[in-house]
């Protein structure tokens, strides 16, 4: 009862720090104070005394920390791609040669793929949301093409990336907190995406004609060209972020790499100072003209700071769950779950409920790591299986959960409501296909002969 009313406690904290627009690391703290609290209780009553108690809970959960140093290092140095990117104009001119293509039937088309392109590229939801997706739900809105629709195929795309890139802050802590490789996820992702990414496409291809944009604003495009200079260069930092894995060269040094390119080319082809450059790396990048270039505006070191922060807090929780064993009757509910329904449906269950209650997808990707390794482990699976089945439920979904920040900030950056998810078919088909295709990238040797035969 009294984990109960700790998750209770912890569950309305966050709901206050949403309602009141304040940040998650608040209530994270309070969690992390309830917790904390609780698991000293738990080793009092097994007969240990109150500060050896602090040290193994202090002991346990910096061992946790440990364990996730590299994923923090990886996202902090994603901060920094975010604003190399926004500097050396590649986003710009990814976008800018993206809307010279545009023909009327080929808008949703172009939308989806640049979008999925961009988000794989520089492995940010957020960032392309923020960028690529004001621009195209401007050309929507001014075309004639109907903003829910655009909005809808926005999303697929941005969750693309988000899901499946190697410079990915998810991808990158799923590999980091399940302890597996992370360019072996992505191919995993690649191919067990390669299905609703195929229906995906196919169903935008009938829309896009369906829904023609009537022109396309040129002004736009003019802004662009005023505001940069739109060089062929600014295609290098993501030729580099692309191909580097190719030749098995590791996550970090392909964006440290990219992020030098960038830098260079932001001195070089934009005239940028080396001082403005090295200032927007580490704060952001803040334009000060009142065009287009206004919508680059973010990224930088310092954007990451709060993910980490979270980050940092939530493996704290993962290491009193894991010394305290508070968590145990609920693990042995899980197990019995995997053995019946198949481990990826309750992983797709218990990742739902992770989503819906903690409106976070860091937390809810920490949750459901906490909560299904032991399960998957004791029922036949591995820690790649745990790793691509959380890939292909919590991080995808999170973005169907409208009180979700994974939904509501991209939402609020296209203007859009929630009516737009209903378009969002790769988030859905992720999970539904994968539901059924299981089978041919992992057998699930636990589920009974009673058990459903859709994994």
């Amino acid at each position: 009862m009294s984990l109960v009313i700790a998750f209770v406690l912890f569950i309305g904290s966050m709901i206050l720090m949403l309602v009141t627009g304040h940040s998650m690391v608040w209530a994270l703290l309070i969690g992390l104070l309830l917790f904390t609290i609780l698991g000293l209780r738990t080793l009092s009553q097994q007969g240990m005394p109150v500060g050896k108690g602090i040290r193994e809970l202090s002991s346990s959960s910096w061992g946790s920390i440990r364990d996730s140093l590299i994923v923090i290092e990886v996202m902090l140095i994603i901060g920094l791609i975010t604003a190399a990117w926004r500097i050396s104009g590649t986003i710009t001119i990814f976008v800018y040669y993206g809307m010279k293509v545009i023909v009327p039937p080929l808008f949703l088309i172009i939308a989806f793929l640049l979008s999925c392109l961009l988000s794989y590229a520089l492995g940010t939801s957020f960032g392309v949301a923020g960028t690529v997706g004001v621009i195209f739900m401007a050309l929507a809105r001014s075309g004639g093409v109907d903003p829910l629709i655009t909005a809808g195929v926005l999303m697929s795309g941005i969750y693309f990336g988000d899901r499946a890139s190697p410079v990915s802050s998810s991808a990158n802590m799923v590999a980091g907190v399940t302890k597996t490789e992370i360019l072996t996820n992505v191919k995993l992702m690649m191919k067990t995406g390669a299905l609703p990414f195929a229906i995906t496409l196919a169903a935008y291809c009938v829309m896009s004609f369906m829904n023609p944009i009537s022109h396309v604003d040129s002004s736009l495009m003019q802004t662009f060209e005023e505001e940069f200079t739109l060089s062929p260069w600014g295609f290098l930092p993501a030729i580099i972020m692309l191909a580097l894995p190719l030749f098995k060269v590791g996550v970090i040094w392909s964006i440290a790499i990219s992020v030098l390119a960038g830098g260079v080319i932001a001195c070089a082809v934009e005239h940028m100072p080396v001082l403005d450059v090295c200032k927007a790396l580490i704060f952001g990048y803040h334009p000060t003209g009142e065009g287009l270039s206004a919508i680059l505006d973010g990224g930088g070191l310092v954007s990451m700071i709060e993910i980490v922060i979270i980050l940092i807090i939530s493996c704290a929780y993962s290491g009193i769950f894991n010394r305290t064993g508070m968590l145990e009757s609920l693990l042995s509910r899980i197990s019995s779950s995997c053995r019946k329904t198949g481990r990826f449906f309750t992983s797709l269950v218990v990742g739902l409920a992770s989503c819906v209650l903690f409106c976070n997808q860091t937390i809810a990707t920490l949750m459901c790591n906490d909560l299904l390794t032991k399960p998957y482990l004791e029922t036949g699976g591995n820690r790649q299986e745990l790793a691509i089945d959380i890939e292909n439920s919590t991080i995808i979904i999170v973005g169907l959960v409208p009180w979700a920040i994974a939904c509501s900030v991209p939402l609020t950056f296209f203007g859009a409501s929630n009516g737009a998810l209903i378009w969002a078919f790769y988030l859905y088909l992720i999970p539904i296909c994968y539901l059924f295709t299981k089978r041919r990238w992992f057998a699930d040797k636990a589920r009974g002969a009673e058990a459903p035969s859709c994994q």
